[in-house]
């Protein structure tokens, strides 16, 4: 007996960050609260924000994201392949979760043809397990330099005759060439599988824009699924660091009071150049008792009661842009005026002694100097940690819940004080002491702090992240707040919910139905 094949739809780009992610994460929301059982897919992500999935493997966020979507857990049959820079030639290649090999750009285009059978292999496991797998592409169809060695885009299109759903963002302007375009330089079979067009993040009347839409639907014969407005504070994760040059400080012109008038905290964090799972501080920037600022380059007249230090993809190379930026020079000033410092991942790596790399696994140097902020050092190893993990905060005794994705081990150079205890690594029950946490005080008896952890998530959770700012509230001499009278972020679920409502008011849910082959409507 023939076992029945998931239905495809495909979202596709006129370019990178014109909200395909958004769409597809939308689209599998409102085909699942129609009763489908409804599956992400990406064949090839590049991204260095990930997570890690029960099986021990890590994908794209935005597949995560995807999967919370469809009310599923994460796994590596969504994302086969992840590509995560380690410059601007060279990345690494995670090949169902697990590295799979270092190369540089040029070599990976040779060694696509290899991985093909792992996407073939995922999406078949998906289609035989669900009603309607919703496939996302990668940047453009249209890279004409690429396409001969496509896995990620058309190619995945015609291999199951998936029907095509092209977004386009009217906000940074030249929607109709980013359309026509396109259309144009599709294959005439690759344009048969073009089914229809969406034009995202829209502001303003749509009767303005309405002779427009109907001179694109003239010109490529396709129809026009929706105009999807922009749509503010959506609290649902982004794949890709562009998104973060939006939000660079400093930013004097932003309140330095919410709106009952509490003072607000100022956090910085530090962009560095390979900078990977900023999705770490997504909730700190929602809190109403934050600024949040992403800094790349030290600022000697804005002083944070907070300096992040976050994930990197290569901890040696941005150390390296540490010292040569004058940024180091800039956190010590900071620790000298007592600002709290957080190390995470790489971050926490470079606050120690030294980071020891004798196999060569992220520089050429053996051994390199760090900040020196905490007696502990890191040495790199071939192999790569990835593991879901849930610990407990000792002193609030609040729980956490969170992955680690590393290269390297850190060893304590004398007696510390964990910042947590993990109780349960990949499901399975420890007790095991994690990070450092370092308290200080000055000679007029301020107290502040140094920490570092390898937990990535850890201000997910409402709890901790309420008590770690309170914390850092009262570190400042500041109110510490009420939870019943200061908003805490949105349920993560409620903002699905509130995308899909959202696009659904604003999609032609009988044309995305006929496209599809069901009745939505």
């Amino acid at each position: 007996m023939m076992t029945r094949l998931a239905k495809t739809i495909m979202v596709q780009g006129t370019a990178s960050n014109v909200g395909k992610s958004v769409i597809t994460t939308a689209l599998c929301r409102i085909l699942k609260r129609r009763g489908f059982r409804v599956a992400p897919f990406k064949a090839q992500n590049m991204s260095n924000n990930s997570i890690v999935t029960k099986e021990g493997g890590e994908i794209g966020t935005a597949q995560a994201v995807q999967a919370y979507a469809c009310g599923l857990e994460p796994s590596v049959w969504m994302n086969p392949i992840l590509l995560k820079p380690n410059s601007d030639m060279s990345a690494q290649v995670i090949v169902l979760g697990k590295v799979w090999a270092n190369t540089s750009a040029k070599e990976y285009q040779q060694k696509k043809l290899e991985l093909e059978k792992y996407v073939k292999e995922a999406l078949d496991k998906l289609r035989q397990e669900f009603d309607i797998v919703v496939i996302e592409g990668a940047g453009s169809p249209a890279e004409i330099n690429l396409k001969q060695h496509d896995i990620v885009n058309m190619a995945v299109a015609k291999s199951v005759s998936a029907p095509v759903i092209l977004v386009a963002d009217i906000d940074c302007g030249g929607v109709f060439a980013q359309i026509i375009g396109t259309f144009d330089l599709l294959e005439n079979e690759e344009k048969d599988l073009l089914k229809a067009f969406v034009i995202n993040k829209f502001r303003g009347d749509k009767d303005i824009l309405m002779p427009g839409i109907r001179w694109i639907e003239e010109k490529i014969n396709r129809r026009s699924l929706g105009i999807v407005p922009l749509i503010p504070h959506l609290n649902i994760s982004q794949e890709d660091a562009v998104v973060l040059e939006k939000d660079k400080g400093p930013k004097g012109a932003l309140s330095e009071k919410n709106a009952d008038g509490l003072q607000k905290l100022l956090i910085q964090v530090v962009h560095l150049p390979r900078i990977s799972n900023f999705t770490d501080f997504e909730a700190l920037a929602r809190e109403q008792d934050v600024i949040l600022e992403y800094v790349d380059r030290p600022n000697r007249h804005r002083i944070p009661d907070l300096l992040i230090i976050p994930g990197t993809k290569n901890t040696a190379a941005d150390l390296e842009f540490l010292k040569e930026s004058g940024f180091v020079d800039h956190i010590h000033r900071c620790r000298q005026a007592g600002v709290n410092v957080l190390g995470i991942c790489g971050g926490y790596q470079m606050l120690g002694v030294r980071i020891e790399d004798d196999a060569q696994v992220e520089s050429h140097r053996t051994s390199i100097e760090g900040l020196g902020l905490l007696p502990m050092a890191t040495t790199f190893y071939p192999n790569k940690t990835t593991v879901q993990v849930k610990a407990i905060h000792p002193e609030s005794q609040c729980l956490l819940e969170g992955y680690e994705i590393h290269m390297g081990q850190t060893h304590n150079l004398k007696a510390q004080e964990p910042f947590f205890k993990i109780t349960q690594r990949q499901g399975e029950s420890c007790n095991e002491e994690e990070g450092y946490f370092a308290s200080f005080q000055d000679a007029a008896g301020q107290s502040s702090f140094v920490a570092g952890t390898y937990i990535h998530g850890l201000f997910d959770l409402p709890s901790f992240r309420r008590y770690f700012l309170d914390h850092l509230r009262h570190l400042a001499g500041l109110p510490v707040v009420n939870t019943n009278t200061v908003k805490t972020a949105s349920n993560v679920v409620e903002d699905y919910d509130r995308l899909a409502d959202e696009v659904e008011k604003n999609i032609d849910l009988k044309l995305l139905g006929e496209i599809l082959g069901e009745k939505l409507v």
